[in-house]
């Protein structure tokens, strides 16, 4: 009967203390729904059946999940925030609509991954593979179809995307390789995109931007030091502040670009 007593209080005072937690808004930490042993057995499984697995909106924040093989996973809408996917292979993966605020994604490889509103804010990117990417279901990307990379952080990442309308404000980009491969080109040109991009105060110091699309993007303040900008195109971007000291401009196109404040840029 003690012990019964004893329970029922052990309870009632964990009940109030969560209500009362919650009451001044105080978050309560939820643990991941799964753990990463549950993860490895469930991708097992899918792929012995000839599938990928599903983790659609599972709750997988703050898992360790480095090195997993997800390609071909459905995470649409998925919460991976604060997990750790450095060297994950993500390719054919569908993040649509994927939370990855903080996650380190070091090293994964995003090639045709599903990244439609995806939300890679404060992300560590670094060395990354984002190549070829899906980003909408038609051949417009939609508003609500861009990605957030606020703060994210993708040094030496090597892109070729479209991330039209995309937010890059405040993230770093140096040494990110994003020029054309003209070696690879026989259905056409695919070159990195970032028209109407928000890209205030980020960083491409160094980067390879030879031929890559900046046109209508919000470049205010951004450092393009040393960065290869061979025949890009900043026609229409408002590069108010932009810093393009040592940058190299061959062919770069300016045309009705906003560029008052700019440094290292010729007269024109």
């Amino acid at each position: 009967m003690r012990n019964r007593r004893l329970a029922l209080l052990r309870l009632f005072f964990l009940t109030w203390a969560l209500a009362a937690l919650q009451a001044v808004g105080t978050p309560v930490a939820d643990a991941a729904e799964l753990t990463r042993a549950a993860v490895a057995d469930a991708l097992a499984a899918a792929r012995a059946a000839g599938r990928g697995a599903d983790f659609a909106r599972r709750d997988l924040a703050g898992l360790d999940l480095a090195g997993l093989d997800l390609s071909g996973a459905d995470l649409s809408k998925a919460d991976l925030s604060r997990a750790d996917l450095s060297d994950c292979d993500l390719r054919r993966a569908k993040l649509v609509g994927t939370t990855l605020v903080g996650a380190s994604l070091a090293r994964a490889r995003l090639n045709l991954a599903w990244v439609m509103a995806a939300d890679f804010s404060h992300a560590d990117l670094r060395e990354a593979v984002l190549e070829t990417l899906v980003v909408s279901e038609g051949l417009e990307i939609r508003p609500e179809e861009a990605m957030r990379f606020v703060g994210a952080d993708l040094r030496g990442a090597r892109v070729t995307a479209r991330f039209h309308r995309a937010d890059f404000r405040g993230a770093r980009l140096e040494n990110l390789q994003a020029s054309v491969d003209m070696r690879n080109q026989s259905m056409g040109m695919i070159r990195t995109e970032f028209t109407g991009a928000m890209m205030t105060s980020a960083d491409f110091s160094n980067a390879q931007l030879a031929r890559v699309d900046f046109t209508f993007a919000k470049l205010m303040d951004t450092r393009f030091h040393g960065a290869d900008l061979t025949r890009a195109d900043f026609a229409g971007a408002d590069l108010t502040g932009a810093d393009f000291t040592g940058a190299i401009t061959e062919g770069t196109v300016f045309d009705s670009a906003i560029l008052g404040g700019t440094r290292g840029l010729a007269p024109r």
